[in-house]
């Protein structure tokens, strides 16, 4: 055997070994695609707050535009104020109830309702006369208006205790005076009792 054949294998051992992988070795599986994958991704993210950024201010600024608009309009037309008269102001009133009228048809022969409202016993500060007013609901439209006489009577309706009916000479709550004869109902005999009384009153002082 020669001295050849009989030296140790080193060289061929050494560059048996395999080498670390090198930086082109990862890039042919990708390693630098995913890297540039997730620069992609940073970038789109920097871009989106950016974005945000913007309309952010862009809103802040419109609701400062809108916080600074403040419109004023002067009326064309200065309208003033109008004190209504209701006719009352010469007046106290005596009593005030909520009571259904109707008005009795002669032509007909029968009852319609006139409306639904406040009546009141109204006495005239100076002469003392008293009248009774009526308006209607809302529309506060005269549906009852005249004074009350010594000859005025209440008449108890027949199967009510809580309504009279009298006949009046003198009605103006249409315009010009016209006899009626009016049925009044109220909401329980406490309130029938009470206008009764001071129906009776305003009677007796007419009267004198």
């Amino acid at each position: 055997m020669s001295a050849e054949e009989t030296k140790p294998a080193t060289e061929e051992t050494t560059t048996s070994i395999p080498k670390p992988p090198t930086a082109n070795v990862f890039s042919m599986f990708g390693a630098k695609k995913e890297k540039k994958e997730d620069d992609t991704k940073e970038e789109a993210k920097e871009e989106s707050k950016k974005e945000e950024s913007k309309t952010e201010t862009k809103n802040d600024e419109d609701a400062a535009d809108e916080e600074e608009v403040d419109v004023h309009f002067e009326p064309l037309v200065q309208l003033e104020k109008v004190d209504v008269k209701t006719n009352e102001e010469d007046e106290e009133v005596l009593y005030k109830v909520r009571a259904k009228l109707f008005r009795f048809h002669g032509d007909t022969k029968e009852w319609k309702e006139r409306g639904t409202g406040d009546v009141k016993f109204l006495k005239h500060k100076v002469s003392g006369r008293v009248r009774i007013l009526m308006r209607r609901d809302k529309t506060l439209k005269i549906c009852a208006n005249h004074l009350i006489s010594g000859e005025y009577e209440l008449k108890p309706n027949i199967g009510s205790d809580r309504s009279w009916v009298y006949t009046v000479t003198a009605d103006i709550s249409e315009g010009e005076p016209e006899a009626q004869t009016l049925a009044i109902r109220f909401g329980n005999k406490e309130n029938a009792d009470k206008f009764k009384e001071h129906f009776d009153a305003a009677k007796d002082a007419a009267k004198k």
